[in-house]
């Protein structure tokens, strides 16, 4: 069992390999994948990462068998955020299934094969965007064996579906099919079964060719708008206007010789 790490081009692909468990996370697992991400954040040839796992599942969340008989008081202190912790200091904590309170600066892109459920979902929560499997699909299964959602699930969730929608999931604990999960906007693509990972590296080719510093500046006041008031939100937005300066001129020009006209992509 083990976190696999690989390269793209500009895409780094992180996949859990622990078919065995339906791809369920260990501690040990959990350090790896923080650790993964970790260097993503900190590789400046890196513009996007996928997060996917072998075998036809995502993951089934984080390991029940080790949880019985070896997860105490100790592992959870290990864990504790009551020291001020922000998620962007240079010696980031990890959750229980590893990467979960790391604030990236750049986007993540989860592939999803098979189920996706329990702290496997907020994993899948975790990224930015979730290409889903026809045949996958998510469910907040830690739900009928009393274990909560601490790596961010009862914060992401309403967040990308709406309350009263994760109220539904986070309550039943039921499972949730791949259209169900693209109709409330809990996944953003689906795709044949066999193909998340060949449509998520589509798909961060396509992120991996814009203008980043634009992208990232969009993405990062769309993150912190959540917590600040509307006035507060657009005074941080404006900050985005250090990457029009840095990009938008250029940009601009390439658009008056006729790039990108029609809604074209293709040579930007």
């Amino acid at each position: 069992m083990s976190i696999e790490v690989g390269h793209d081009g500009a895409t780094t692909i992180v996949r859990i390999n622990r078919a065995d468990a339906r791809n369920a996370v260990n501690p040990e697992m959990a350090e790896q994948l923080f650790q993964a991400f970790v260097a993503f954040e900190r590789d400046d040839s890196q513009r996007v990462a996928i997060l996917t796992g072998v075998d036809g599942a995502f993951c089934a969340g984080f390991d029940l068998k080790h949880a019985a008989g070896s997860v105490g008081e100790d592992w959870f202190a290990d864990m504790d955020l009551a020291a001020g912790f922000d998620g962007r200091n240079d010696n980031p904590r990890k959750g229980p299934m590893g990467p979960t309170r790391l604030s990236l600066s750049k986007p993540v892109i989860a592939a999803i094969s098979g189920p996706a459920v329990a702290g496997g979902m907020e994993l899948a929560l975790w990224c930015d965007m979730r290409v889903m499997e026809q045949s996958a699909y998510m469910g907040v299964y830690c739900r009928r064996w009393g274990v909560p959602l601490i790596d961010g699930g009862t914060v992401r969730l309403p967040r990308i579906i709406g309350h009263g929608r994760a109220m539904d999931l986070i309550l039943t604990g039921r499972q949730v099919e791949a259209d169900e999960c693209l109709s409330i906007g809990l996944a953003n693509r689906l795709c044949a079964d066999g193909s998340a990972l060949s449509t998520a590296l589509d798909l961060a080719a396509q992120l991996a060719k814009f203008p980043q510093q634009c992208m990232l500046a969009d993405r990062a006041s769309a993150i912190a708008q959540w917590s600040l008031d509307p006035a507060a939100a657009l005074v941080n937005e404006w900050k985005s206007a250090d990457a029009f300066r840095k990009e938008g001129a250029s940009g601009a020009a390439r658009f008056a010789s006729g790039k990108g006209r029609s809604g074209d992509f293709g040579e930007i």
